[in-house]
């Protein structure tokens, strides 16, 4: 049966380098699972890969949409499993890597067909919250949507907003449509976690931030500035610099923070992954090891 390989881990791990060796190795291209390094206008506040290391092997959704596109893990997962086969026709492997949750769990295990929401809805939520504020609508979901309610992170906007742009369109509760079904893949799947110490991982969290700074991450903020609005800016690194470019924190305060956000994000990964049994752990220079368990498990 075709493998498809997930290598994830933390932020700042160091997936790319060795997820460009394993793609040499195997002869295949890197599906990206990385939810922001698939806008083009974020290449140093997203660590995307360098021009370089996209010469060495070919990345399939990498900077390949603009801010502006709608896009979500429903319809990754759909662009991937039609990628997919494509990729099996020519190789026994196909390997996908990143750090977001919900892009991968989606592939895995497949996500819920909940609606997509069309703009005019979009469009009036926006406004909505906006207009009225985040807890107004929390308030509203809590009498639309109880069950869903009583689990949402209510300190998160697209979560709620998505859940009633979903009530209003349809005219049913989100939760009808979770069922939160594993889906069946007709690939085998072997998943390879990849973390370090904790105090060496921090410590190539901070080299990176620094490394960002030095790269221009807070001129990249600046141009950004006026789409700060946009869900995909609501994130580590980005929210920062604005804060700065606001006035409300010095440029030392920013890139402080920034660390120790990104740390913070590290851990709830972490929390994610391990939740998963079939992850099976490494350090990224254990790439011998790893490559004889992906073997090993085809």
């Amino acid at each position: 049966m075709k493998t498809l390989i997930v290598v994830t881990g933390p932020t700042a791990v160091g997936k790319t380098a060795l997820c460009i060796n394993i793609a040499r190795h195997f002869g295949i291209p890197i599906i990206n699972a990385d939810s922001r390094q698939i806008y083009r206008e974020l290449r140093i506040g997203t660590a995307a890969p360098t021009e370089e290391q996209l010469r060495q092997v070919r990345h399939y959704f990498v900077g390949t949409l603009s801010l502006d596109d709608y896009y979500n893990a429903s319809i990754y997962e759909q662009q991937v499993m039609e990628l997919l086969p494509q990729l099996f026709a020519t190789s026994a492997f196909a390997l996908l890597s990143g750090g977001s949750m919900m892009y991968i769990d989606a592939v895995c295990n497949g996500i819920d067909d909940i609606p997509t929401v069309d703009d005019a809805t979009r469009a009036t939520m926006k406004r909505r919250l906006t207009t009225e504020g985040l807890e107004a609508l929390c308030e509203e979901l809590r009498r639309l949507d109880p069950e869903h309610y009583a689990i949402v992170d209510r300190q998160n906007p697209r979560r709620v907003v998505h859940a009633l742009e979903i009530c209003h369109m349809t005219g049913r509760t989100y939760t009808s449509f979770r069922k939160n079904e594993r889906k069946a893949r007709p690939f085998n799947i072997v998943k390879i976690g990849l973390n370090r110490p904790r105090e060496e991982l921090y410590q190539r969290i901070n080299a990176r931030v620094d490394q960002m700074m030095a790269d221009g991450l807070l001129d990249e903020a600046r141009h950004l500035l006026p789409r700060r609005h946009l869900n995909a800016l609501n994130t580590v690194g980005y929210k920062e610099m604005f804060a700065h470019l606001d006035g409300t924190w010095t440029l030392d305060e920013a890139v402080e923070r920034m660390k120790g956000n990104t740390r913070r994000y590290a851990r709830k990964q972490l929390t994610w992954f391990k939740k998963d049994s079939e992850v099976n752990w490494f350090t990224p220079d254990d790439q011998d090891n790893i490559i004889h368990h992906i073997q090993s498990h085809c």
